[in-house]
């Protein structure tokens, strides 16, 4: 399932970001890249430990926990630190799958990444190319969105990043572990989900509102791993 998520962050969340992320220093991306995608990752990146990393990604996570269309689409279990990137002078990331399993830093803790996050920090007015690229089965979705959307989508994609050949693509990227592993599964619950959402606002007190929430809650204890 891909799917876009508007406004995780406010404009004024977006305004305090960059003003961080302008004082901070940046670092080659291939460090946190795998042998494979090292080869064709052309980026940088702020260092996990670095304070204007850890402020903004303790931002986002409070903003996903408060974000009902993220939290019904991904199931989190788990969600990784996130993590921050910036394109520019035609940099770029080539097609490339993201790790299966991710080690947090400086904790004796892994995260499976059954999901791949990247939420837009620069507006695209600000920056062309830097499309994020995402296959499958229907072919390539190209990906660009306001300042403080977000994208999630299966990380077992293909996907990439083009040339930034004006301004700054800056962006937040991280993965989610979620209790419903399948990718199928999650997109059954998360229409079911909203089903259900739109017949209790429509009909608040019909009968099938109770038996299909059942069937939900039925399912996701079938189907989840915690």
């Amino acid at each position: 399932m891909l799917l876009r998520i508007p406004e995780v962050l406010t404009a004024e969340q977006v305004a305090f970001a960059r003003k961080a992320l302008e004082d901070a220093e940046w670092i080659d991306g291939r460090v946190t890249a795998g042998i494979q995608s090292a080869r064709t990752k052309d980026n940088m990146q702020l260092p996990e430990d670095s304070p204007a990393a850890r402020q903004i990604g303790e931002m986002i996570l409070s903003a996903l926990g408060k974000n009902a269309i993220f939290v019904s689409a991904a199931l989190p279990l788990r969600v990784f630190p996130p993590l921050f990137n910036r394109y520019r002078g035609g940099q770029s990331f080539g097609t490339h799958i993201d790790n299966a399993i991710r080690q947090f830093t400086g904790a004796p803790l892994r995260i499976r990444t059954d999901i791949s996050a990247t939420l837009f920090l620069a507006s695209p007015h600000e920056y062309d190319g830097g499309e994020l690229s995402i296959e499958d089965t229907f072919g390539a979705h190209q990906v660009k969105l306001p300042a403080g959307d977000m994208v999630i989508y299966p990380a077992s994609s293909l996907h990439y990043v083009t040339p930034v050949t004006r301004g700054e693509r800056i962006c937040s990227f991280f993965w989610i572990q979620s209790m419903v592993r399948d990718d199928g599964q999650r997109s059954l619950l998360f229409d079911l989900d909203l089903g259900i959402q739109r017949l209790n606002h429509d009909h608040p007190d019909h009968p099938s509102a109770v038996q299909l929430t059942g069937v939900y809650h039925n399912l996701v204890r079938r189907w989840a791993d915690a």
